[in-house]
């Protein structure tokens, strides 16, 4: 029997959780959860509430204990980007069950929106991290090649005493291919686990790095012989390093077939109009988002070779 309940709210959850499950950096870095946020727009500028930061003191019987303040700093981002995917639908769409509809018209919406903010972040930690490991003065030992690169990139992180929990690598598809060529992966089973890697992940622990592939790593740059992207910086962080803030959108102003959604920091909006000029129903959905580097010392570049080298 077909689904004729697919409302607006409905729609627009399964368009969320599509699109967190297709993210690849959002998950891994800091987001606020706050429900302060209000309807906002494009150019705003939110206060994202910051990890409580405390000290270790050593107890003094005579003194007594140092009470700390917990109250968490906040730290502002600017709303500068909206992304949008916007297309047209029949009736028999609208009468689709909720499951072949996300298949075949939210899911791959929400993969090309995912593609557009993995980007946004990827682009504020290459613009603002100034460590590198990999081809550089580092050494043989640790180039980008091999997935040791990331000791380098642990060393660099301890010595800022950036905790050794919540670290991720993430690489592009050059690196990830020479990483899994590597005898430390080709047998990753015999570590007792190769849950991670049928995930789709490069791995759960490598040198305190869970680490990832995303094609959204790759630079624009591109060769002028072959027209292919010609570098790959990967990159290692904490997941205070880097912020991304998302608030909702305002309904449309006519009453429109909508929704707005959160979650887990991100927020989404889904509106339903008709097009006069096309006579046809459209779909748009839109996510507002800013990002932050909140710390640029819990990051590392690792600096890769020209692709296909």
């Amino acid at each position: 029997m077909a689904n004729t309940l697919l409302t607006p709210d409905i729609l627009a959850r399964a368009a969320l959780a599509n699109l967190y499950e297709q993210l690849c950096m959002v998950p891994l870095i800091y987001t606020d959860v706050s429900s302060d946020f209000t309807r906002t727009k494009v150019g705003d500028t939110v206060n994202i509430r910051k990890p409580a930061v405390f000290t270790a003191n050593t107890f003094d019987r005579s003194a007594g204990i140092t009470i700390q303040n917990a109250t968490e700093t906040s730290v502002p981002v600017v709303l500068n980007t909206i992304e949008d995917v916007s297309f047209a639908v029949t009736s028999e769409d609208l009468t689709l069950h909720l499951e072949d509809f996300t298949e075949q018209l939210l899911k791959p919406a929400m993969e090309a929106l995912a593609q557009k903010v993995d980007r946004a972040v990827i682009a504020r930690a290459k613009a603002d991290f100034t460590q590198v490991a990999g081809n550089t003065a580092s050494g043989a030992d640790f180039a980008w090649s091999k997935p040791e690169v990331l000791i380098e990139a642990g060393r660099q992180l301890d010595i800022r005493n950036v905790p050794h929990s919540e670290r991720a690598s993430v690489v592009g598809p050059t690196t990830k291919a020479k990483w899994l060529n590597t005898e430390l992966l080709k047998h990753a089973d015999k570590s007792g686990s190769t849950e991670a890697l049928r995930k789709g992940s490069i791995g759960d622990d490598l040198f305190t790095f869970e680490a990832f592939m995303t094609q959204n790593i790759v630079q624009p740059a591109t060769s002028p012989t072959s027209g292919q992207p010609t570098t790959e910086v990967g990159l290692a962080f904490h997941r205070t390093a880097l912020a991304l803030a998302s608030a909702p959108l305002a309904a449309p102003s006519d009453g429109s077939w909508h929704a707005v959604e959160s979650y887990k920091g991100l927020s989404l909006r889904l509106v339903k109009d008709y097009d006069i000029n096309k006579k046809q129903d459209v779909i748009s959905l839109d996510i507002l988002f800013g990002t932050k580097t909140l710390d640029a010392n819990r990051g590392v570049l690792l600096r890769g070779d020209l692709v296909g080298e």
